[in-house]
Parts: C-alpha cells; structure tokens; sequence
C-alpha cells in the first residue's frame, strides 16, 4: 500500500494544526488525527451548493457566501449550479488552504480561481456575516465540521442563536443559509426555527451514494 507523505502543515488560530497529505493521487486535509476533507469524497461538499441552488430557485445577480475553501469542491459546484451573473465570495480563515488550492491542490480545485466571478477571501466568514445586511441570497457554511466540530470558540460564534440571526440579516427575503455537518443536531435544527428560518434536513453520501453520511441543512429566510 503507498504511504500517506505530509507535504505541509499549518497553525490554526486557536492551537492545534492542519496537515495536508497525499498518498498517490489522493490528497487529505486532517486535524489532528480527524480527516475533514478527501479528494476522493466530495459528494456532500458537492451537495452543500446544488441542494442551495435549488433551494434559492432562479435569482438574477445572485450573490453568494461560501464560508471554507477546503478543496475547492463546493465553489466548483456552486459555479455551476448558479448562473453566468452569480457571484461567489469564498472566506477561508486559513491562508495556507489557499496556498494548496493555488499549489499542491490545483489539480483538484481546477479552474475556480480563474473565474472572474469568485473572489477569495483570507478572513472569517462569521465576521463577512455579522457586517453584512441583505447581502447575500446564499450563505454556505462548511465550517469545523458542522455545529459540533473542533470546538474553536470563533467558529460556535457561526452556529449559536446570535450567529444563526446575524446569518439571516446578511441574507436577502427568501435566501438560503445552508449549513454542512458530520453528523445529525436535532438542538441545531431548533435554535434555526426559533431564529426564523424555515428548515429542511437533508442525508448525503460522502462519494457518490455510499461512504459516511453526512448531514445538509437548508435555511430559508422569511420573504
């Protein structure tokens, strides 16, 4: 079997690290001893912007947030999904995540950054949200594993009552937030109807219909 090799390692901003691996032609993102993302498996991540797109329906100009680059899965989907006057804004809090997309990774990001319609951003997509006001017809939130992820107190700020309102001010009448998980959270789902959002929960495979599942939420914001 070929051996995983580490080919960098970056400090996240409240301890721990990232560590980016390769073993052939399979790259891994892991924190720790947790893997958060495969380029072998990017169904859900896929998922996270088609299940959005439908959600929202045909919008002009849309605008739309995506909260974590990862590899560049969910950006080459929402491309797709969204039509040529959409426009993407990718928040990444890591800047060594962009360098590997922009380096060992470009094979597997593509062409996203060449696209006239996405701008990266090295920042924190809970603060893009909390200085937003209708901004956005989309939020897409693939962030520390969901809700009950690595356990950094910036990202709680993205999942508690305050963050789940300050999303639905910086979305426009009937936008999405969508919001990535490992796994089901039933309190979740409930501080997002109290917080005025009408909410679909949806299982998806991490490859194409098998592999762990994982969870996609849909919030849809009042009209």
């Amino acid at each position: 079997m070929i051996p995983w090799v580490q080919l960098d390692a970056a400090p996240l901003p409240e301890g721990g690290e990232l560590r980016l691996m390769q073993r052939g032609a399979e790259f891994s993102i892991m924190a720790g001893s947790l893997e958060l993302m495969n380029s072998r498996r990017s169904g859900s991540e896929v998922a996270l912007a088609t299940l959005s797109a439908e959600a929202l329906g045909p919008r002009q100009s849309a605008q739309v947030l995506i909260g974590g680059l990862g590899m560049g899965f969910t950006l080459g989907a929402a491309r797709t999904a969204w039509g040529a006057d959409a426009r993407f804004t990718v928040a990444e809090l890591v800047p060594a995540v962009v360098a590997w997309a922009r380096g060992p990774l470009a094979g597997v990001v593509g062409d996203s950054f060449e696209d006239s319609r996405v701008t990266i951003r090295e920042a924190d997509v809970g603060a893009l949200i909390r200085s937003a006001y209708a901004a956005y017809d989309a939020i897409l939130l693939d962030v520390d594993n969901g809700p009950h992820g690595m356990g950094h107190a910036s990202n709680d700020d993205l999942y508690d009552r305050a963050g789940l309102l300050a999303a639905r001010r910086a979305l426009r009448p009937r936008g999405v937030l969508a919001v990535w998980s490992a796994a089901s959270d039933p309190q979740f789902v409930a501080r997002m109807r109290r917080a005025g959002f009408g909410v679909t929960e949806h299982q998806v495979r991490a490859h194409r219909g098998k592999g762990p599942r994982h969870i996609i939420w849909l919030g849809v914001s009042p009209g």
